[in-house]
């Protein structure tokens, strides 16, 4: 029988759409409004760094966005340290509350101290999703591809682990996928793939394979059209997820007839 109600769960939050999207690096925020619209997401990212610093193409970031329609996800981005991203996530609190989200704990936890690769750092994110946790967050870190860290966080209360498929804006697709899918297997709150998906094949491969969400914005917002790009994510999202509760064929090493053999006409 097919399932048509599926929600995403995280928290106590329930959510029709998995597709996940950002708002950085959009050539202009009209075109960025668009693509909130045709990716039917309703999670959105927003470093609260860069929104502070009022850095090229935030400006006016909080304001062009319908936050009624949305659950603004605040990120810690920028942040080198758990310090930082802890002192960043209390300030993101604050600015759902702007947006009339009074309810609103979520933070997308990101420690990030090398400016080259864009790699987490594995114990400055544990170390800040314990005292986030404590403060009353619901948690969702970006981590390495590691299913022990994976663990673990899920073991300290946080509510999803966010594996990346590859680096940040690379979009080389899942490059750790046996790793992501150890994550998958063993997890009991959600996995959503964040960072390197760059085609809609990617996201669907996430899906597929079991994770409850993907999280996209360089694919989004610096495809050449930015808006079919939002559109063509959310239907490979929408296709991953149901193929996946479908259940895929066993690979077999020869052929298998698809035409049933009995009852042959024969000469």
């Amino acid at each position: 029988m097919q399932k048509t109600h599926d929600p995403l769960t995280i928290s106590n939050q329930c959510f029709q759409n998995r597709l996940i999207t950002g708002t950085g690096k959009y050539p202009s925020m009209t075109i960025m409004q668009d693509c909130l619209i045709s990716s039917k997401c309703e999670i959105v990212t927003v470093a609260v760094r860069r929104i502070q610093a009022s850095e090229s193409g935030h400006e006016g970031l909080m304001q062009h966005i319908d936050w009624s329609k949305f659950l603004m996800l605040p990120n810690t981005a920028g942040c080198s340290n758990a310090e930082e991203a802890i002192r960043v996530a209390r300030l993101g609190r604050e600015l759902t509350k702007l947006a009339g989200q009074e309810d609103n704990n979520f933070v997308k936890l990101e420690v990030i101290p090398d400016s080259v690769n864009l790699l987490p750092d594995p114990l400055g994110t544990l170390q800040a999703a314990e005292q986030m946790i404590k403060e009353g967050f619901n948690v969702l870190p970006y981590i390495n591809a590691d299913p022990l860290l994976a663990k673990r966080l899920e073991e300290i209360g946080c509510s999803t682990v966010m594996p990346l498929g590859s680096p940040i804006g690379s979009g080389q697709g899942l490059q750790n996928a046996a790793n992501i899918s150890i994550i998958i297997e063993n997890a009991k709150i959600p996995v959503v793939i964040d960072a390197g998906i760059g085609v809609p094949s990617e996201a669907a491969q996430a899906m597929e394979m079991g994770a409850d969400a993907v999280l996209v914005n360089s694919a989004i917002a610096l495809a050449k059209d930015p808006g079919l790009m939002a559109e063509a994510m959310y239907k490979a999202v929408a296709a991953g997820r149901k193929a996946f509760l479908a259940g895929r064929i066993p690979k077999r090493n020869h052929a298998s007839p698809s035409s049933p053999l009995k009852g042959l006409v024969k000469d």
